[in-house]
């Protein structure tokens, strides 16, 4: 059991496996995952100036996708999906690339090794090197967005022990972090922690809530206002620890539905994002 403050609140969790569970809180949950892999198909298959399957690594998943826009890239913005370290790939978010490219930038889409066969600390470093590999490629000024775990990934690179060099992070003009895992300590009380395996070493090390962020980096922190709780104070938590940093409730929007507005060129998330 432990208090956690939320909303200016005190809350006490006794079910950690309940406070990350997304699926269970949300209507039709299921039809998500499938909804995901069919838009993007749809717009892979129209999509122009797409290079598929950019090997970063040598692992089978260490590749990434590219979409450029239509004319001379204002710069990059790289998406990490989520799936808490442990699902999912690239092929489910392409659709997303479009906010982004429509308006005038490059969008890359890395996939990376899941747990157990890769730990976070790992994936860290994963992401690290398909961003050193894409902006080796793509030049310009650099956007960051992460969904879920791939918002803690995100964070991860801009905080002062991240795996960037300094001549990279200088390029990155702005994180968002959507829905993200800040602090992983509470991640060791759920039965998730069986495949992930966090130490307390771990746990403290791979938090961004934990962290110094690299000097003059902005983060934005956007959670849906009506995602769990605990996902709204893991946000928060952001806001407290790196003084400047952007917090945005999305209303009417849960943990599954917050990251669509990414394929709208005039939403309030991409404009926040790219302006």
């Amino acid at each position: 059991m432990q208090g956690n403050y939320c909303g200016g609140q005190r809350v006490t969790i006794t079910d950690w496996d309940d406070a990350y569970s997304n699926a269970a809180h949300i209507k039709s949950a299921e039809h998500f995952p499938r909804l995901w892999q069919d838009q993007a198909k749809e717009y892979r298959k129209t999509a122009s100036n797409l290079e598929t399957d950019i090997a970063y690594g040598e692992h089978a998943r260490e590749k990434y996708d590219l979409f450029r826009p239509d004319s001379s890239p204002k710069g990059v913005l790289i998406f990490v999906h989520g799936g808490y370290w442990m699902k999912l790939d690239k092929s489910s978010w392409s659709h997303l690339a479009e906010g982004a490219r429509a308006n005038g930038w490059a969008v890359a889409i890395p996939s990376y090794v899941l747990a157990p066969d890769a730990r976070i600390s790992d994936i860290t470093c994963q992401i690290g090197a398909a961003i050193t590999h894409i902006l080796g490629r793509v030049g310009g000024p650099v956007r960051l967005a992460g969904h879920s775990a791939g918002g803690h990934l995100v964070s991860r690179m801009i905080c002062s022990d991240g795996p960037l060099s300094m001549q990279l992070t200088s390029r990155i003009e702005h994180v968002l972090s959507i829905s993200g895992l800040h602090d992983l300590r509470p991640l060791m009380r759920t039965k998730m922690n069986q495949i992930l395996a966090l130490t307390n070493a771990e746990a403290e090390t791979e938090s961004p809530f934990l962290a110094a962020p690299v000097t003059g980096s902005r983060l934005t922190a956007w959670v849906g206002a009506n995602e769990r709780p605990e996902f709204v104070r893991q946000s928060r938590l952001m806001q407290e620890a790196w003084p400047g940093t952007d917090f945005i409730q999305d209303a009417g929007h849960h943990h599954f539905s917050v990251i669509a507005g990414l394929a709208d060129p005039n939403s309030a998330i991409v404009k926040q994002l790219l302006g």
